[in-house]
């Protein structure tokens, strides 16, 4: 059961089933991978310390956009299963309002049961890159973000 306050946007909530559905680490690393291989490019001019995600092991960057009262991220990661990770949170993100994005409950990463099939580390790395989006649409809400086009 969801301890989830307020219901996930829609698309998070079908990544989540997807994921539910996957009774095994193996099938979750290949639904990662799948999304990985979605993830569009990412310019290299992006790749900046600034746009860099704290606390991953590996190097995952991050961007977000505003634009008509909605966030657009994009980003990347040199592993291919946190490149997984960060496309799942952007499908799942994409094209919502910041006010919506800082309410999503990081609960659902244990509705996944990604929480016991990465290792600790992934998990954490996980973690760091969902809080670095709602970070960035909180931004966005507070109006201290300079819109990024």
């Amino acid at each position: 059961m969801s301890s989830t306050l307020t219901p996930l946007p829609d698309a998070l909530a079908k990544i989540v089933e997807r994921f539910k559905r996957r009774t095994n680490p193996k099938q979750r690393y290949e639904q990662l991978l799948w999304y990985a291989k979605r993830l569009g490019e990412m310019p290299e001019t992006a790749k900046i310390p600034e746009n860099k995600v704290p606390g991953c092991v590996s190097q995952v960057f991050l961007t977000a956009n505003f634009e008509d009262g909605k966030v657009w991220y994009q980003g990347d990661s040199d592993a291919q299963l946190v490149k997984g990770l960060v496309a799942l949170l952007i499908e799942g993100l994409n094209g919502l309002t910041p006010e919506e994005i800082v309410q999503v409950s990081p609960d659902f990463i244990q509705e996944m049961g990604l929480n016991v099939s990465l290792t600790p580390s992934r998990a954490n790395g996980f973690y760091n890159i969902f809080q670095t989006m709602k970070k960035k649409a909180l931004g966005f809400q507070l109006g201290t973000t300079a819109n990024q086009a």
